[in-house]
């Protein structure tokens, strides 16, 4: 057994990006800097208590992009160094992180070990690779992202750091290999347990959703699916759970391969960054050779995103979020008593709400940050919850899941079709979203995506739009203007929220302009790119009338398009004529 020594290595601070929820993102070149990835590893632990560290268990892997095996030695070397016990990783360094709420909530050691948090290493859906993002970040010991808090004592500690502790002489743990290596150190023992990936996220599944009646959906020979990993760590879990349990054919599966670069591509399960997929579904420009599969979906670099999306038809993950809260008792046996209640972040559509209101439902709309539904849900409020950035979710964990709500939909898919896999013709995707449509009516929805701005020009813009607030009468000078068929403003703020569970409040979350009939117009700045701003605006328009609700979204929404990028000035900010994205 190699005995090992805890070294105190001096260092600088470091004044970077503050890490939120989604963590610290920067480009790979900026974590290979000495003593960059050590300064934050170990502010993280001074910012913890010391019962969370000294003697404790954690988890180290992520979504297996480049410098992350390198990331994970260093890790374990200086989690020695700082007094914790054990630490937990996915075999080769994966886990999604999905999975790694699943593991730190559930997983019990074969000493009768639990995890109390976890580093998750990923830049979720942004690029991978030698000259591209990187990212860390710190989950709590209930799964979910480290609370606002932790996050701001991290931050400050980076920037007054003097000194980490590192294991001098412990040599690197072989990752690819199940099993447990075991070191001694001043402290005494401490273990590396490296565990299957897949086991213990499939349990947590199986456990949720009725695998037999998804099986017989998958090996019907009317229906055909098609699942896209994007070259992410879901790929790590789909030929195990899509292919050897639910016996979907192999050829099913596209980009499951993880790759440390996504095969070049981006990892973004998008209409625009999902180009193979999207192609082989019948939303390509040309048509497919083939005749499209009946269900399609992705995932993005962690996994916990999704796209779902049938024959020539894309799900909005707005609509995606509702159509499964109004589904879920009757097609996914964990909802079977009930859904305590549902949330959506703000940017989302407001599909979900009318659910709740359907349902009698508890509803909530919070901030962008998976932490809050988080709190509702420890809280016992919440069952189903939702982000119209492809991130759907429930209280099972603390993460969005993305290979949960593909199973989700397959739920659902199966139990519309339990009496009918014998018939003519299968309740398709399609027919699912549309009758959901017409029983709730149907919220025209897009976003408009504008990356990697110049941080000024986008704070600058904000700030205009905030100031045009103060006057609603100009405001509707301008829309009246423009488009006559465009209904009038009536209220227009920074979103603020309260946290029903700890009182904090949240303040300037985005700019919101809301219409009389409902329509939204709504304003982010996004904290998940690596460097300049992303621009993100979101409209909406709702339709009750049935004979109004099968429009071309981009068509319904054009005279809101038009006032949006008049009022907000865009390309006179941006000098951008075009966003890089539209969803």
């Amino acid at each position: 057994m190699v005995v090992f020594k805890v070294a105190r290595v001096e260092t600088t601070p470091i004044d970077g990006q503050k890490p939120g929820t989604s963590g610290l993102r920067k480009k790979v070149k900026v974590f290979v800097q000495p003593n960059y990835l050590e300064n934050f590893v170990q502010s993280t632990f001074n910012a913890l208590t010391p019962e969370k560290i000294r003697g404790a268990t954690l988890v180290v892997s992520g979504d297996g992009r480049y410098y992350s095996k390198d990331a994970i030695q260093i890790i374990i070397k200086m989690s020695a160094a700082n007094g914790v016990r054990r630490i937990w990783v996915g075999q080769n360094g994966l886990l999604s992180t999905p999975a790694v709420s699943a593991v730190i909530r559930e997983r019990v050691g074969i000493d009768g070990s639990r995890a109390s948090g976890g580093f998750i290493l990923t830049a979720s859906h942004n690029p991978g690779g030698p000259h591209e993002d990187f990212g860390i970040k710190y989950n709590m010991e209930n799964g979910g992202p480290a609370p606002e808090g932790i996050t701001d004592k991290i931050y400050e500690n980076t920037k007054t750091i003097k000194e980490y502790f590192n294991a001098e002489n412990l040599p690197d743990v072989d990752i690819s290999t199940v099993g447990v290596t075991s070191f001694q150190g001043p402290e005494g023992q401490f273990d590396v347990e490296v565990f299957d990936s897949a086991n213990d996220y499939l349990k947590l599944m199986k456990s949720i959703f009725d695998f037999d009646s998804i099986r017989k959906l998958l090996s019907s020979s009317k229906f055909t699916f098609c699942y896209d990993a994007l070259h992410g760590v879901a790929g790590a879990y789909a030929k195990r759970i899509f292919v050897e349990e639910l016996d979907a054919q192999e050829s099913s599966l596209l980009n499951c391969t993880p790759k440390e670069d996504f095969g070049g591509g981006h990892p973004d399960p998008n209409l625009t960054y999902a180009k193979e997929l999207v192609a082989r579904m019948g939303l390509g420009k040309s048509n497919p050779q083939d005749e499209p599969p009946e269900f399609g979906a992705a995932a993005d670099g962690d996994a916990d995103r999704n796209m779902i999306l049938g024959k020539r038809f894309f799900v909005t993950p707005s609509d995606s979020v509702a159509i499964i809260a109004a589904n879920a008792v009757e097609a996914i046996p964990y909802f079977s008593a009930g859904l305590k209640g549902v949330a959506r972040s703000m940017p989302t559509s407001a599909a979900l709400d009318v659910v709740a209101k359907h349902l009698n439902l508890k509803f909530f709309e919070v901030p962008t940050g998976w932490k809050f539904f988080g709190n509702l849900m420890d809280a016992g409020l919440c069952s189903v919850c939702g982000e119209e950035s492809f991130g759907t979710g429930s209280d099972h964990i603390r993460e969005k899941d993305g290979i949960w709500a593909v199973l989700a939909w397959l739920s659902i898919l199966a139990h519309k079709n339990k009496e009918n896999l014998g018939g003519e013709k299968l309740v398709t995707v399609e027919d699912i979203v549309r009758q959901h449509w017409t029983t709730y009516g149907r919220h025209y929805y897009t976003r408009y995506d504008y990356e990697n701005v110049d941080a000024g020009a986008a704070k600058e813009l904000m700030a205009c739009l905030v100031e045009l607030q103060s006057s609603l009468s100009e405001v509707n000078e301008i829309v009246k203007g423009m488009r006559s068929d465009v209904s009038k403003v009536v209220h227009a703020d920074e979103f603020e929220y309260k946290d029903p569970i700890d009182g904090s409040v949240s303040k300037h979350q985005g700019i919101r302009y809301l219409f009389e009939d409902g329509s939204r117009l709504i304003f982010r700045l996004s904290g998940t790119g690596s460097e300049g701003a992303t621009i993100r605006l979101y409209i909406e328009q709702y339709e009750k009338d049935p004979s109004k609700i099968n429009r071309d979204s981009q068509e319904a929404l054009a005279p809101l398009v038009e006032v949006a990028l008049k009022l907000s000035k865009m390309q006179e900010f941006t000098g951008r004529t075009a966003p890089t994205v539209i969803t």
